[in-house]
């Protein structure tokens, strides 16, 4: 039990008349114009040049971090 070639005529038949030609027309013209923004928009990310990498100043060179070694070599008095 299919869809005969005779079901689908009805079938767009009850369409046209509940639609009208012109209202049909004007709904698939705006599909078309989706799927060719859809496509057009796709194309415009696969050619989208990368941002260039972003170059940051170098950090200020930091001092080394004092150990308890070399406090207590700080701290300690000179023997003259």
């Amino acid at each position: 039990m299919g869809l005969s070639i005779w079901h689908l005529l009805v079938v767009a038949l009850v369409i046209l008349v509940l639609f009208g030609r012109g209202r049909i027309s004007d709904m698939m013209g705006d599909f078309g114009k989706g799927i060719k923004s859809f496509k057009e928009g796709m194309k415009e990310e696969e050619t989208k040049p990368a941002p260039p990498p972003r170059i940051e100043a170098p950090a200020p060179e930091a001092k080394p971090a004092e150990t308890a070694e070399t406090k207590s070599a700080d701290n300690q008095p000179t023997a003259n």
